[in-house]
C-alpha cells in the first residue's frame, strides 16, 4: 500500500480508501466485515462512511453503514488502527427526498450537533478523524449540474456551518474537518474563513472524478496542491460503469444501476461510447477495464486517496491491485487522446 499525508496533518492515510455506501443495502453485515478485514490486512487505513448510507437512500436504513462500521470496530478493536471519515448531511432539498434527516435537514449549529451525535454513537467511538460537510448549503454545481445559475437562496451561511463543525474540534469530539461537492469558489472562501477566524483548516474535500468526468482539473486541482487541500475521490469507477459491465444496455443482476435506476448520470450515448473506448484501452494494455481507470487515478499529483467500493471481495481485490499498477506514458497519452475526443461526458 501507498500513503500520503492528509492535508496539513501529520495523518498518513492510504492511497487506497475503503468506501462503504452499498453496506446495509446491496451488502450485508457479514459481507461488510469481510470486506474491512481484508482491506485492513492489504494496508488500508482509511474508511469512509455518511450518515445518510447506505446508498440509495431510504429512512428505513439511514445510519445502517455507520452501524455496521460501529460494530466491526467493537468487535475487532481495531479502531486506533483506523482513519474514520465520515459526513454530516447536506441541505435537504439539494439532494433526493430525504427529508426524513432530522426533519428536514440543514448546516446549522443545532442539526450539526443532533448528526455528529448520531454518527458517534452509531459508530460506537468518542471521535471522528475526518468529519464532512456532504454537500453545500447553497445552490451550486454540484452532482452532475452544469451552467451555474446563481440564487440569493444560499440558506445557512459557510461561516455558521464551519463555525459549529470547529466547534466539535474544540470539543475533541473531531478531529480534522473536511467538505464534499465543493466549488473552487466554496473551497476559498472555506481557506479565507479559516485564516480569518482562526478555524481549524480545511484539511480534505471529497468531489467525483473519473476518467468520465475530470472537471476537478478545472480550478479544484490546483487549489489543492497550492493550499494543500487534500481531494479525495469518489466515483472513481462512475458507479461501476468503467469496468465495462453496462456496456450495450447490459444490466447485470444485482449491480448497483440494475437495482436503482435513478442513477443515470454515466449511462448516456456519450458516456457508453467513451466508456467502450476505455475498455479497449484496458483490454489492449493487458490490464482490466477496472484497474486501468484506478490506477489513472491513482496517478494524479492532486490526489490524496482513491475512495472505492466494492459488493463483492473479488472486486475489492481488483481494485486495491490497482495501486501495483503504474500505467505507461503511452498508456497516459492514449488516455488524455479518448478524453480530449469526448470530454467530460458526466461532469
Amino acid at each position: 500500500m501507498k500513503y500520503k499525508k492528509l492535508g496539513n496533518t501529520n495523518i498518513d492515510v492510504s492511497l487506497i480508501c475503503l468506501g462503504s455506501m452499498t453496506w446495509g443495502e446491496q451488502n450485508t453485515p457479514a459481507q461488510a466485515f469481510e470486506q474491512m478485514d481484508y482491506a485492513v490486512e492489504q494496508g488500508v487505513n482509511f474508511f469512509d462512511a455518511a450518515e445518510m448510507y447506505p446508498v440509495a437512500p431510504r429512512e428505513e436504513t439511514f445510519g445502517r453503514t455507520e452501524e455496521i462500521i460501529g460494530d466491526w470496530i467493537k468487535e475487532s478493536g481495531k479502531r486506533k488502527e483506523i482513519i474514520l471519515a465520515s459526513k454530516v448531511t447536506g441541505r435537504h432539498t439539494r439532494n433526493s427526498d430525504i427529508s426524513y434527516i432530522r426533519n428536514g435537514c440543514r448546516l446549522d449549529k443545532k442539526n450539526i450537533n443532533e448528526a455528529i451525535e448520531g454518527s458517534l454513537k452509531r459508530l460506537k467511538t468518542d471521535y471522528i478523524d475526518l468529519y464532512q460537510v456532504h454537500w453545500p448549503e447553497r445552490s451550486t454545481n454540484f452532482f452532475g449540474r452544469l451552467g451555474y445559475k446563481h440564487s440569493d437562496d444560499d440558506g445557512i451561511p459557510i461561516e455558521e456551518t464551519y463555525d459549529a463543525m470547529n466547534d466539535l474540534v474544540k470539543q475533541g469530539k473531531v478531529r480534522h474537518i473536511g467538505i464534499s461537492n465543493e466549488s473552487p469558489w466554496g473551497m476559498m472562501r472555506y481557506r479565507q474563513l479559516s485564516n480569518q477566524k482562526g478555524y481549524s483548516p480545511i484539511e480534505s474535500i471529497q468531489n467525483p472524478y473519473n476518467l468520465l468526468n475530470r472537471a476537478y482539473e478545472v480550478g479544484g486541482a490546483e487549489i489543492s496542491i497550492r493550499e494543500n487541500i487534500s481531494c479525495l475521490v469518489y466515483s472513481p469507477l462512475a458507479f461501476g460503469a468503467l469496468s465495462g459491465k453496462y456496456l450495450n444496455n447490459a444490466r447485470p443482476e444485482g449491480a448497483r444501476l440494475t437495482l436503482f435506476e435513478r442513477f443515470k448520470r454515466y449511462t448516456s450515448a456519450q458516456c457508453e461510447e467513451a466508456t467502450a473506448a476505455y475498455v479497449k484501452l484496458a483490454q489492449d494494455s493487458g490490464i482490466t477495464p477496472a484497474q486501468l481507470a484506478l490506477a489513472f487515478v491513482n496517478s494524479r499529483d492532486f490526489i490524496t486517496s482513491n475512495i472505492i467500493g466494492a459488493t463483492t471481495v473479488e472486486q475489492l481485490k481488483e481494485n486495491i491491485g490497482s495501486v501495483d499498477i503504474d500505467l505507461s506514458d503511452d498508456i497516459i497519452s492514449a488516455i488524455n487522446k479518448i478524453h480530449h475526443a469526448n470530454t467530460n461526458p458526466a461532469p
